[in-house]
């Protein structure tokens, strides 16, 4: 299964410019890096892609399912850019009641808010209470929040902002081994390429709401000049296509 754009046109106000205008997208398999400036529609694709806002037109659809109908948010997670701790509660409680909103009965919700603490390797810090995790750890809890319910498509937005390189590759090799482990398939936005390309399979770059480029990680660095370091061929390859 898998999110499906088709003709899609977004905006924020009846007098305001659209921020997606017959945008057409399908998410692929594995680990697909969202990238594009601020202001590039990133936020938006994504919020339309877990039905928190609707399209004005066109239509979004997961195997055959309106993301207008109830059924579709339970194929989908989405992780915000901010992740909230809840006051007074673990973060076992936390993923927990995740999963009950999404319409978990409790005792599925518990059992399962176990599994995917250790998945994101968290499950030491499952009794402590959410409030005291570090910004790193707070970002896994959200992540095993969007997992709980045992999704076909995941949805991060901007996910290792704030984190320092080693809490990037430790989320980095979580999202990988979700992705082979379980199928998942992992549409993460970012606007930073320092490092995420490479991990990526797939990588889709937008720019004023328009898809400038879509393919896999070899094909996107590919796009690089022939004279960029190895070391910088994805800000080489991102700079390439989004310049103006």
């Amino acid at each position: 299964m898998s999110i499906v754009f088709t003709n899609c046109t977004y905006r924020y106000g009846r007098n305001y410019r659209p921020v997606l205008e017959d945008f057409s997208y399908r998410v692929p398999d594995g680990v697909t890096i969202f990238l594009g400036p601020n202001g590039a529609g990133k936020s938006t694709t994504l919020k339309l892609a877990a039905s928190v806002i609707k399209p004005h037109s066109g239509r979004i659809g997961v195997d055959g399912i309106s993301s207008r109908s109830r059924e579709f948010r339970k194929h989908v997670a989405w992780m915000p850019q901010h992740i909230t701790a809840m006051a007074g509660l673990t973060s076992r409680e936390q993923v927990a009641y995740t999963g009950w909103l999404k319409g978990m009965n409790r005792s599925h919700a518990w059992s399962q808010a176990r599994e995917v603490l250790a998945v994101v390797n968290l499950l030491e810090k499952a009794d402590a209470k959410a409030t005291s995790l570090s910004g790193g750890q707070l970002r896994r809890l959200g992540v095993a929040s969007a997992l709980v319910h045992e999704c076909d498509v995941l949805l991060l937005d901007e996910p290792t902002a704030g984190m320092d390189p080693t809490q990037r590759r430790a989320f980095r090799d979580v999202l990988t081994a979700v992705a082979e482990a379980d199928g998942v398939k992992i549409l993460m936005s970012t606007h930073d390429v320092a490092d995420l390309a490479e991990d990526a399979d797939n990588v889709t770059v937008l720019t004023g709401g328009v898809i400038r480029f879509h393919g896999t990680t070899d094909e996107f660095l590919a796009q690089a000049p022939r004279d960029t370091p190895q070391a910088r061929r994805a800000e080489g390859a991102y700079t390439a296509l989004t310049q103006p």
